[in-house]
């Protein structure tokens, strides 16, 4: 962290000593999905995809579970039946192909639940992210900035614009989350929009 912050000095030391009229090195700090997170309209977002989770993925699940089940007595049934003739010809066949798919997903249900989830929320807070990505586009035409990095990738101390607070107004946003508040090197409350926090937390996964 620090060796990035040693090379962000000596990109601003090249940028004054190479030009001397050159435009001042201007980093600020963003993520579009923490503020696309903090939007009031997110916690819907939450919500419903909470609510897909407990209800719509178990019972998925349980279909699933059903369904091999059924496969399982088929094919054993069928194979008992039709003895070894109906093996060698490939008369089951289809029927133990689909029992190993619905085995499969089962196994992998949990990534493939976790996909699902990750689907159903992004399909969701699309409109969210578009509000977002035009108001940063307006942000970034007049801010003009030389770098933007993510709040995780920059160490404390080091010059730096929170957009954030930027987005907030932008949004007309009153309030933004604790944690995205005092990032940067401009802690007076009295710059920020309203007081925090009201907006939604991210969620980690």
């Amino acid at each position: 962290m620090r060796f990035f912050c040693y090379v962000l000095l000596c990109i601003s030391a090249i940028l004054t000593t190479s030009q001397a009229n050159a435009q001042t090195l201007k980093v600020g700090v963003f993520d579009l999905d923490l503020m696309v997170q903090a939007l009031p309209g997110y916690r819907t977002v939450d919500s419903l995809v909470q609510e897909y989770e407990a209800d719509s993925l178990p019972r998925e699940l349980q279909f699933l579970e059903k369904d091999y089940q059924r496969l399982d007595s088929t094919y054993k049934a069928d194979s008992a039946f039709l003895g070894a003739s109906a093996k060698t010809s490939g008369l089951l066949d289809k029927v133990a192909e689909d029992r190993r798919r619905v085995a499969l997903n089962i196994v992998y249900w949990q990534q493939i639940s976790q996909n699902k989830s990750n689907n159903k929320r992004g399909t969701l807070a699309q409109p969210l992210y578009e509000v977002v990505t035009n108001a940063y586009k307006r942000v970034l035409a007049r801010k003009k900035y030389t770098l933007i990095l993510k709040p995780q990738t920059y160490e404390a101390g080091f010059p730096i614009d929170n957009i954030f607070i930027s987005m907030a107004r932008e949004l007309k946003l009153q309030s933004l989350p604790q944690e995205l508040l005092y990032l940067g090197d401009d802690p007076d409350p009295a710059k920020q929009p309203a007081k925090a926090p009201t907006g939604a937390k991210p969620k980690t996964n």
